[in-house]
């Protein structure tokens, strides 16, 4: 098997044949493979099923603002968790540029024990419910592992489902998500938060998780749910090693072979602060924002973030400098 990257490029002086790709555009690619050494092919060289994934326009970046409803999340841990701080955050980061909102009540911080059911309903449900009474109208994610939580959160207004387990942790989640019609969010992670930084190890991080996100939304598909309501994710700082990392953030753009939006969840990461000397995670945003303007050179759609107003900036600029004529 061999792996199309798409080697991405912006600005005006684009030849002729090029392929528009996540607000991009390529006229080369690189073929990866497990028993070949990666070479580069022009787009004339591909078949049309090759072709297929790419040529499709999912509109301008958006932001995910980051809403966390518990006490231990590794960035911002209790900040939000009363209630009426949560909601007051929420209505922050729509003001501030976020098109949509990922709540979540279960930390998944390295080493993060499960939370009962019931605790990370209360955590979310009521949230997302007084979001919606107070006026929000974008798009909420609910970021969870468990069926029964997702649904208590659609109740209340959620409208996408986003699971880091990559909808293993649950069965019942999936046909939940199917059979209400909401899109999702599969991301790859090798272990849960409790042991997943114990020694993680891979054949070849990029392709590896490429084929488990490949693998994940062919049953989500089975399941019911359509493609075009698949977003994925390769897993950030989940069972992923500081090289492990760059590994992915180096050839990202290899995940629009999957055809689905690609959703970066970088913000605040560890091995941020590792690099840019910001042992505490409320200082990396530059940190944050320069990996997710690398990750939008490579056509990545979606940006989860915490500090959304920083991100917002950047992306404007990064937006109006790209096009300028």
């Amino acid at each position: 098997m061999r792996y199309i990257r798409p080697l991405m490029q912006v600005g005006p002086a684009r030849p002729a044949g090029a392929v528009t790709c996540g607000g991009c555009w390529f006229s080369h690619v690189e073929v990866l493979s497990r028993t070949e050494d990666p070479h580069v092919l022009s787009v004339s060289a591909l078949t049309a099923e090759e072709l297929a994934p790419f040529d499709r326009d999912w509109g301008a970046p958006r932001i995910m603002g980051i809403l966390n409803t518990t006490p231990d999340s590794f960035s911002d841990g209790g900040q939000h968790n009363a209630r009426a701080d949560a909601v007051a955050h929420g209505q922050r980061l729509i003001a501030q540029g976020a098109d949509s909102l990922d709540i979540g009540g279960e930390s998944t911080r390295p080493g993060a024990h499960v939370v009962e059911v019931k605790e990370e309903i209360a955590r979310t449900a009521p949230v997302i419910r007084v979001l919606r009474a107070a006026g929000v109208t974008a798009p909420i994610s609910i970021d969870t592992r468990k069926a029964a939580v997702a649904k208590a959160a659609l109740d209340a207004g959620a409208t996408v489902v986003n699971d880091v387990s990559g909808f293993t942790h649950d069965t019942e989640l999936a046909p939940l998500c199917a059979a209400r019609g909401v899109p999702v969010c599969v991301m790859h992670a090798q272990g849960d938060p409790q042991t997943m930084q114990d020694n993680p190890t891979y054949d070849d991080v990029l392709l590896d998780v490429y084929d488990f996100l490949a693998e994940r939304m062919e049953l989500l598909q089975a399941a019911g749910i359509a493609k075009a309501n698949i977003i994925a994710d390769p897993g950030i700082g989940f069972g992923k090693t500081l090289d492990h990392n760059l590994a992915l953030l180096n050839r990202i753009s290899l995940f629009h072979s999957l055809g689905v939006p690609i959703l970066l969840g970088a913000s605040r990461k560890r091995f941020i602060g590792t690099i840019g000397n910001a042992p505490e995670a409320s200082a990396r945003a530059p940190g944050s924002v320069a990996v997710a303007l690398a990750a939008l050179a490579q056509g990545v759609q979606i940006i989860r973030a915490h500090d959304v107003a920083d991100h917002a900036q950047a992306i404007a600029l990064w937006r109006a400098s790209v096009a300028h004529r």
